[in-house]
């Protein structure tokens, strides 16, 4: 059986609202299951989720540990 194939596009920066986190938690939460490739494809000020040495607001997640959690999972490209 082929594998299932999801795009997640980030377009958001990573602190001010919760898109991105939230679009890491369901790529992280994918890339568990069986049979399936997932792939990040950061644009716009959602590149700013892979910038290295970010301080992260109080209250927030860091987005950089998530996106080096999902280079090691699946494919992030800018």
């Amino acid at each position: 059986m082929e594998a299932q194939k999801y795009l997640i596009v980030i377009n958001d920066a990573p602190y001010g609202n919760e898109r991105p986190y939230n679009a890491l938690r369901l790529a992280m939460n994918l890339t568990k299951r069986e049979g399936v490739e997932v792939k990040l494809f950061l644009t716009a000020d959602g590149i700013f989720c892979a910038r290295k040495g970010q301080k992260t607001p109080d209250g927030y997640y860091n987005i950089e540990r998530m996106i080096k959690s999902m280079t090691r999972r699946g494919k992030v490209a800018t």
